[in-house]
């Protein structure tokens, strides 16, 4: 008997052990489960709803920490039909006009500016002075004088001005810039990047040297010159420039078709890059180090980058561009994060700059040193 009774009182002893176990391992792994995000979330309205701006707000609705809140449109049927599309309440509605009054909405925290690049400068520095965080497309305005002015704009309103660089935040692209970091590639040689593509419409507001301050540059050179920075991990330090114009008709003055440029960095690395609205399939980055390389092809397009080094091909996870760009942005404002590759006012600046030395050395034909 009393072994009998020592026998179930060891088995109920266990049996309890055992659903404590499992209690305990059910609470462990309900803990590792990623809980909703209960923080503050970033409310955006975007200006400018064109094909671009569509992109952003579809991508938003996969977004954690930012929400699309409003609009701000010239077209008021495009304003009524992202209303109804988005659930956009009347009073989140502005236009070009009167969106200064967004200073008076407290449910709006940040405006994201997709116009036109010409109407970047006077619509970044409204939104400033209506004391809104800025995001705005790249590039951040036609010069580094009106980049400046905006930075500035900013500063004195005490808000944000960030740049609308979806890269700084993919996967694949961070772990080149890991690797470099860690001198997986030894040192950095050389970088070549290459944007193109046949630009359809002549109509269009690309091709209008008043809106968009030139031609393949304002659009994708700018790609090249950004990664070249990221990618080499330095800033150049003079710039040489060439252009090739095929087709005047279609790309008018002040519009560049096709133009080749070379960058030099303090290292002595040089990169040897290519904008084109003329030739299609160019999407590619490539860099050479003692070590090893790295090339990414697609690398600047909406997805999926693609890539491999000398260790092999890139896996890391595909990811929405935007959805990532715009939660990550929502911690820079909120939380004023610090991205691996900054996007704020200054790196756009800086963009911009390199810009004006190439345009510089495409109307002298001579090397334009860069200052920091």
């Amino acid at each position: 008997m009393n072994t009998r009774r020592d026998f179930l009182q060891k088995m109920g002893a266990s049996a309890l052990m055992l659903q404590l176990g499992s209690i305990s391992a059910f609470a462990n792994a309900f803990d590792q489960i990623e809980q909703p995000y209960q923080g503050r979330v970033l409310r955006v309205a975007i200006m400018g709803l064109g094909g671009y701006g569509s992109r952003v707000a579809e991508a938003m609705k996969a977004c954690t920490r930012a929400k699309l809140v409003g609009v701000i449109s010239g077209t008021p049927s495009k304003i009524k039909e992202w209303q109804t599309k988005y659930n956009i309440p009347e009073k989140n509605c502005y236009n070009y006009d009167n969106f200064d009054q967004v200073k008076n909405n407290p449910d709006i925290d940040a405006i994201y500016v997709i116009t036109p690049n010409a109407l970047h400068h006077s619509q970044v520095i409204r939104v400033a002075k209506a004391g809104k965080h800025a995001i705005c497309e790249k590039p951040m305005a036609l010069n580094a004088k009106e980049g400046q002015e905006m930075l500035d704009a900013c500063k004195k309103a005490n808000v944000k001005l960030l740049v609308g660089y979806r890269l700084h935040f993919e996967p694949r692209t961070l772990e080149v810039i890991r690797m470099r970091n860690a001198g997986e590639f030894g040192k950095i040689r050389f970088f070549q990047g290459q944007c193109g593509f046949k630009a359809g419409d002549p109509a269009q507001w690309r091709l209008n040297k008043a809106l968009a301050g030139g031609g393949s540059m304002m659009d994708i050179g700018i790609y090249a010159i950004n990664g070249a920075r990221y990618m080499v991990g330095e800033e150049p330090i003079w710039v040489t420039a060439q252009e090739t114009k095929t087709d005047p008709v279609k790309f008018k003055e002040g519009v560049d078709e096709t133009i080749q440029f070379q960058l030099g960095f303090p290292s002595g690395a040089v990169a040897s890059c290519l904008s084109s609205y003329n030739i299609n399939h160019l999407d590619r980055f490539f860099m050479s180090g003692d070590k090893g390389f790295a090339e990414m092809q697609p690398s600047t397009g909406y997805g999926p980058i693609k890539g491999r080094t000398h260790q092999g091909e890139l896996t890391q996870p595909i990811t929405t561009h935007q959805t990532v760009q715009m939660d990550e942005m929502a911690t820079i404002i909120f939380e004023d994060s610090k991205p691996v590759v900054p996007v704020n006012g200054e790196e756009g600046l800086k963009d911009l700059k390199i810009i004006d030395a190439i345009y510089q050395a495409v109307k002298t034909g001579k090397q334009v040193k860069l200052s920091a």
